[in-house]
């Protein structure tokens, strides 16, 4: 008995081989007959909704897996025969259902693309999308979610979604293209990825990278519900993009229809800001040097406007929060909003609208006009801490503005050098020239850190000033604006000393003849009570109307002129005894000595002027 079972057993595992081999042998002559022919091309036609042609006959591979390989495939409108392919291979893999091909059905689980050619246009939505196929399973369930979430857009009843099995698609070596005037541009290049979609029922998801502006970009997203989504409705989804510019993910709920919309988590991080907006091709000055930038956010919004809600941003280390807004819909695209820092970078955040030169530099740095801007800004800032160079400011509230080629920076208040600043600067870049206009008002400072955070290194003021200066001019370059520039300074300042003025030294070398550098009688400092300075600026000279300073019962004035072109200097003064104020009838006395001060800025010589003595 044992030996009869043993010899049962044996036969049937052998009928089973010889079946199988049986049918591994019948397999290519029933799919040639039955599916390759006439069935393989008409069923992805089927489900694509695009007429789809093979340029040679499919080749048949059996083992490991029942596969077909499609050659030179293209995927057309119906109506538009004449037109370019919306979608073109070199090749197409497609794994087979072995079962399946014996009944004469095509059921397939894979198709891979390669070197595919996706044509693009747009649509009018938010992405620019293939020529619509009119039909096809796909588009049809994609009407029949439509019909689900008409029925009920709150809660739409996800158990009437078709439940067709669906499968993986590959992409190798892709590319998406989008008509141009003359020839086709290539949007996307070197496109890999992998879409799983067990059935249009399940949740999808896509793996993939690609090029984009020159970047490898590596791309990963799912969403719960991808039917409703295809359909015009909201669906959870997440998105992780990965590029050199910049990093991304996304986690909440989307729609992407023609009123696209978000509402979730997003973060992100650039390591450089100005190398993310060239990435994308958005407009920003020339020189800028705008450094890192991190964010997480509740972005909630459509395709014309969006707002990131409790912001958590870091730009080049210095951590701020706050609310953003993004218009999209309108003429300019515009970016506006509040953002709190406890600390910030005032000269780099500065130098994303206007480049500015170092403290002291003399380089001419461009002011180049760009083509017009592709956003504007309307921001509003505050910063418990702000540095502009070696200056620290502290309660800083400041606002910057950007409209087409009009850029504004204004420090509306912020304590600094010991008192309060306020400080603006507009740039209008209309034009071939750049006209730019300066303000600075400082109250109640230290006169001293403001002269050296200036670059002063001369005659430097220790006592509480307050300054004012307004300027305007225009030109390519900060040498040239300085040279036609325009406006006023003032000065007022208390009880203190000057630096680097010994006036006993500066009296004992007057008596002499000939000419002596300042830096002769700079050991010392001169005592003040008070000093006075106004002048007025002309196409880039300074006259100074007013410079007067009181020190010990002497009054110490001068007037003259200071061009900006060549750094020279032209002024006369006077060294003498403080005037009671009166009715003017009496004679002013005579000074203690007359001077001149010629030379370069990094360079004054004084020349003392003899007295006329009494006329004849």
């Amino acid at each position: 008995m044992p030996g009869t079972a043993a010899r049962r057993g044996i036969w049937a595992l052998g009928i089973v081989l010889v079946a199988s081999l049986l049918l591994v042998a019948a397999l290519p002559f029933f799919a040639s007959t039955q599916i390759v022919r006439d069935r393989i091309a008409q069923q992805i036609g089927t489900w694509s909704g695009y007429r789809v042609q093979l340029g040679d006959a499919p080749e048949l591979l059996v083992w490991p897996t029942f596969r077909a390989r499609l050659a030179n495939v293209t995927f057309t409108e119906w109506g538009n025969r004449a037109g370019a392919p919306v979608i073109e291979a070199e090749e197409i893999e497609i794994d087979l259902s072995a079962l399946a091909a014996l009944r004469g059905e095509v059921v397939f689980t894979r198709l891979k693309l390669v070197r595919p050619v996706v044509r693009v246009a747009e649509t009018g939505g938010p992405f620019p999308l293939p020529a619509s196929p009119g039909g096809g399973k796909i588009a049809q369930s994609i009407g029949m979610a439509r019909a689900v979430l008409a029925a009920d857009p709150a809660e739409p009843k996800t158990a009437a979604l078709p439940d067709d099995p669906f499968g993986t698609v590959e992409l190798q070596d892709g590319r998406i293209v989008a008509a141009g005037e003359h020839a086709e541009e290539a949007l996307v290049s070197g496109l890999n990825g992998t879409l799983t979609w067990p059935a249009l029922n399940r949740a999808a998801s896509f793996a993939g990278s690609g090029i984009w502006h020159g970047e490898a970009v590596t791309i990963e997203a799912s969403a719960a519900e991808p039917l409703l989504l295809f359909a015009g409705g909201n669906a959870p989804v997440t998105l992780s993009l990965e590029a050199a510019p910049v990093s991304a993910d996304f986690n909440g709920i989307a729609n992407i229809s023609d009123d696209a919309f978000l509402d979730g988590a997003l973060a992100m991080a650039s390591p450089s800001l100005r190398r993310l907006l060239e990435w994308t091709r958005s407009d920003i000055s020339p020189g800028s040097a705008i450094g890192a930038v991190e964010m997480r956010s509740k972005v909630v919004g459509g395709a014309r406007r969006l707002k990131f809600e409790n912001a958590e941003i870091a730009l080049d280390g210095n951590p701020g929060s706050g609310v953003l807004d993004v218009t999209l819909g309108a003429p300019m695209p515009a970016i506006s909003g509040t953002l709190a820092f406890q600390s910030l970078d005032l000269r780099s955040l500065l130098s994303t609208f206007t480049p500015l030169p170092e403290a002291g530099s003399r380089d001419a740095l461009a002011f180049e006009a760009p083509e017009p801007r592709q956003f504007d800004i309307d921001l509003r800032l505050s910063a418990a801490r702000a540095g502009v160079g070696s200056a620290n400011l502290t309660d800083v509230a400041a606002t910057a503005q950007v409209r087409g080629g009009l850029a504004t920076f204004d420090i509306s208040d912020a304590t600094a050098f010991g008192g309060t600043v306020q400080f603006g600067i507009r740039v209008d870049r209309a034009g071939r020239d750049s006209k730019v206009e300066l303000r600075l008002v400082a109250t109640d400072i230290e006169g001293g850190q403001l002269a050296r955070q200036l670059g002063v290194t001369r005659v430097v003021p220790r006592a509480r000033s307050t300054v004012s200066l307004i300027l305007k001019g225009s030109g390519t370059s900060w040498e040239t604006i300085m040279r036609n520039a325009d406006g006023s300074v003032s000065a007022s300042l208390g009880a203190g000393e000057i630096a680097g003025l010994d006036l006993a030294a500066f009296l004992a070398r007057s008596g002499r003849a000939g000419f002596f550098a300042l830096s002769e009688i700079a050991e010392g400092a001169l005592p003040i009570e008070t000093a006075q300075i106004k002048a007025s600026l002309s196409n880039g000279i300074a006259r100074i109307d007013r410079a007067e300073a009181r020190s010990g019962g002497r009054m110490i004035a001068l007037s003259g002129l200071i061009p900006f072109a060549g750094r020279g200097i032209a002024l006369s003064g006077t060294v003498g005894p403080v005037t009671a104020e009166g009715d003017g009838a009496a004679p002013p006395p005579e000074p203690e000595a007359a001077f001149f001060v010629g030379g370069s800025w990094s360079e004054p010589f004084i020349s003392p002027v003899p007295p006329l003595g009494p006329p004849d």
